[in-house]
């Protein structure tokens, strides 16, 4: 029986640097953003090299979910790097089959890095209240959310990911604290424009959090996904 684990995350945050500690590990096959050529499709959006993606992938979502997430594997652990927003006009009963975890990160810093290259960003391009949602139909179906705040992750990477891996019924492995840096097989045809940071990584490193201010214009998406993030965050993972 294979673990499928979904990472709903919003754009901006470490979920690349998620994606490549789970590669890290012997028993699992991870996956980048597979319903992203899905996403742009039904909704249109203009993102850096939209056509490549739409060209790299499947956009029809239900016949990705059927082929590759619930698809064979080669190892018995899958891991899916999701974005939340992607999950749009998608039959989302597949997620019973599978554990799904959600990562955040405080709006601000993600509304101010991704306005960079999608200058028209809203709140619904947060993935925030698609991550609500799945929050709260978790617990309307009994379930125990495991929400992993990236602050949180990064101040003390090991212990999260124990407590993380606990949660999902696997063995902490070490391997998942580092990674060689550069590019990486699993990495979709977008990362030559969002992952140059993460490819200079080699772990978990906090480094210095940013200060920089968000433009005037953006204050109202930032306020408005406060609330959401605040709400998730009620159930985070703590040390």
């Amino acid at each position: 029986m294979t673990l499928r684990i979904n990472c709903w995350s919003g754009p901006r945050n470490i979920s690349t640097s998620f994606m490549y500690a789970f590669g890290q590990r012997a028993d699992t096959t991870v996956f980048d953003e597979p319903i992203y050529a899905h996403y742009l499709r039904v909704t249109g959006r203009e993102h850096p090299g939209r056509s490549e993606v739409l060209a790299s992938q499947d956009s029809d979502g239900e016949a990705v979910v059927r082929e590759v997430i619930m698809g064979a594997h080669p190892t018995p652990v899958a891991f899916f790097k999701q974005m939340a927003q992607h999950a749009v006009d998608l039959d989302l009963g597949f997620l019973r089959s599978c554990r799904n975890m959600l990562l955040i990160r405080d709006p601000e810093r993600v509304v101010t890095s991704f306005a960079k290259n999608v200058p028209d960003v809203g709140v619904a391009d947060t993935g925030l209240p698609i991550q609500v949602d799945l929050l709260e139909a978790m617990l309307a179906g009994g379930e125990d959310p495991i929400v992993v705040d990236s602050a949180t992750l990064l101040a003390a990477p090991e212990a999260v990911l124990r407590r993380l891996c606990d949660r999902l019924g696997l063995a902490f492995d070490p391997a998942m604290l580092s990674w060689p840096a550069g590019p990486k097989p699993e990495d979709g045809v977008w990362a030559v424009h969002w992952y140059a940071s993460t490819h200079r990584s080699t772990g978990f490193e906090a480094g210095v959090p940013s200060t920089e201010a968000p433009p005037g214009r953006l204050r109202p998406v930032i306020d408005e996904a406060r609330g959401l993030y605040e709400r998730l965050s009620e159930y985070a993972i703590t040390i």
